[in-house]
């Protein structure tokens, strides 16, 4: 019993070492639109050489991780793109921005299912405008950045491809819900949803009809419902190593043939 617990000590301790190390190699920074607004964000550099283009990763947060300590964004989810192997293997650019604590990624009319509202939020902007200078500041392959997010995350991540659906070579909403009148806009983006059959917070009906119209729509989205799972989804989501051999393999220029 002694060895067993001091093992489980151990083990506790190495897992919370290792969180600690991924956290500290996405970059506190802040970006600035030159109109007085600015958007607090993590970065992930990884090991690249400057004659070769890589991957960029836009990873959208919960609402319960808004604020504006640039730290509570990267409790969920993201620190599982700063994998020893990810970083070897895929060698990711990551965006993590947080959402100030009085705004949200998207704009979307409520009490009509996330209807899209034309005007975009002001973190969004924020976003595109960042997005669009790291494309200028670093070697970013522009036919391999993706989208994901979790929660309120995964609602900005359908609200952000429908405002700009050729920036994006896929996307990945992990329970979340957007507005499936307009899955002629973004049909052509591969996807993959992933949804707690027994989530209270978001109810997986919103991913149901969204796989069902993008597939009546032509596209081939792929679906994953997690039986037994609440909203949590995004544990196992992120943590599927064929998620991210998915993710990493969609590209924009093999998309158009």
């Amino acid at each position: 019993m002694k060895i067993l617990k001091t093992f489980v000590f151990l083990f506790a301790v190495l897992t919370v070492t290792n969180s600690f190390s991924q956290q500290s190699l996405f970059s506190p920074l802040q970006f600035t639109n030159g109109k007085g607004d600015t958007l607090n964000y993590r970065f992930l550099f990884p090991d690249f050489n400057p004659s070769r283009k890589y991957p960029l990763v836009i990873f959208l947060h919960g609402s319960g991780e808004k604020g504006n300590d640039n730290v509570s964004q990267l409790k969920w989810g993201v620190l599982n793109f700063a994998t020893d192997y990810n970083l070897k293997i895929y060698k990711p650019f990551v965006i993590a921005p947080q959402c100030p604590i009085n705004q949200t990624w998207s704009n979307f009319k409520r009490d009509l299912d996330f209807a899209y509202n034309d005007t975009a939020t002001k973190v969004c902007d924020l976003i595109f405008a960042l997005i669009d200078s790291t494309i200028k500041k670093f070697p970013i392959d522009t036919d391999r950045i993706y989208i994901t997010g979790l929660s309120m995350g995964g609602i900005g991540t359908f609200d952000f491809i429908i405002r700009r659906p050729n920036l994006f070579a896929a996307a990945a909403p992990v329970c979340g819900a957007g507005d499936i009148s307009k899955v002629n806009v973004i049909k052509h983006i591969p996807m993959w949803l992933f949804h707690g059959a027994e989530d209270p917070t978001v109810d997986a009906k919103y991913s149901l009809a969204m796989v069902n119209a993008l597939t009546k729509a032509g596209a081939h989205p792929g679906y994953t419902q997690y039986p037994t799972v609440g909203h949590f989804s995004w544990i196992a989501a992120y943590s599927d190593p064929m998620f991210m051999d998915w993710l990493f393999s969609q590209n924009k220029a093999n998309n158009k043939k």
